[in-house]
């Protein structure tokens, strides 16, 4: 009988233990050990995307750099928002202009919302347009009891992950024509709330619930707006907020006994992007190797 144990699911990538590692917040794609696959030697387009026009926020790295790799081989032109991470930024960058498109970059802090309409209004100088917003970014942090989470680290919880939803779909919308998509990332933590990412959680419980009401109000405007809820997906973030044991078994707990990697991600963001989801609105892709959701 023929070997197939390479198209196994579970062991299509590397399982934990990982090696003990730990990294300065916000974290660099170069230090990951062993390192993620955003699609790069993968992902190949179809032309489901083309002449589109993309915002992605935390797109220098983890999964926003996955989708804008995908985004671009499937012909849309990319703006990535990033915090300060400039050597990733500039890869994705690198990987977008290698398919044929059109890259943007914009540094700075999304839980500012004078920057959020920086990013909107870059967009539309650069572009024209805004044919599809990915809200991706997100900050979190792992405490073990809520006396140790201060209250600026609480509010800048919710402005990176949900005001900045807030600031950038209020400034796109009005621009944004019918045929447009908006996708945002929420997370497992929305259903399964892992209680040493209290302030993560909350955001991604409550970035769950503003997608279905904006699926809702935004149905007659011809914008759909749907969300990607992963589950533990190997990126700089995790050994930058985790602590090193938690890293080194990350993603073991779930039926595929491994993290996901980014590109393993990318696909649904393009469902989500195109017209092939035409009547998806206010719905949630779940990625989460297995883990429940209910």
């Amino acid at each position: 009988m023929k070997d197939t144990s390479e198209k196994h699911p579970q062991k299509k990538y590397d399982q934990p233990p990982f090696p003990e590692q730990q990294q300065e917040v916000p974290g660099t794609e170069k230090k990951l050990d062993p390192k993620a696959d955003h699609g790069e030697d993968s992902y190949k387009g179809s032309g489901k995307l083309k002449g589109k026009k993309a915002v992605i926020t935390g797109g220098d790295s983890g999964i926003g750099r996955a989708v804008a790799i995908a985004f671009a081989r499937e012909g849309a032109d990319v703006m990535i928002s990033y915090l300060n991470e400039d050597e990733d930024a500039d890869t994705t960058v690198r990987h977008i202009e290698e398919a044929g498109r059109k890259a943007v970059k914009i540094k700075g802090d999304i839980s500012e919302e004078p920057h959020c309409w920086e990013i909107i209004d870059k967009a539309v100088s650069e572009f024209g347009r805004i044919d599809i917003l990915v809200n991706n970014a997100a900050f979190q942090m792992a405490h073990s009891s809520l006396e140790e989470l201060s209250s600026e680290e609480w509010d800048y919880t919710f402005r990176t992950n949900i005001y900045a939803m807030f600031y950038l779909c209020k400034k796109a919308i009005p621009l944004m024509a019918p045929g447009s998509a908006i996708i945002n990332t929420t997370s497992v933590n929305a259903y399964n709330p892992n209680s040493s990412l209290i302030a993560y959680a909350a955001t991604k419980g409550a970035i769950q619930n503003f997608t279905v009401s904006l699926g809702e109000m935004l149905a007659d405007k011809g914008i759909r707006v749907n969300c990607v809820a992963p589950g533990p997906i190997w990126t700089p973030l995790i050994p930058s907020t985790l602590p090193e044991e938690k890293v080194k078994e990350f993603g073991k707990n779930t039926p595929m006994k491994r993290v996901g990697q980014p590109a393993e991600l990318a696909a649904a963001y393009v469902l989500l992007a195109c017209d092939d989801s035409s009547y998806m609105t206010g719905s949630t892709v779940q990625i989460t190797g297995g883990r429940a959701t209910i």
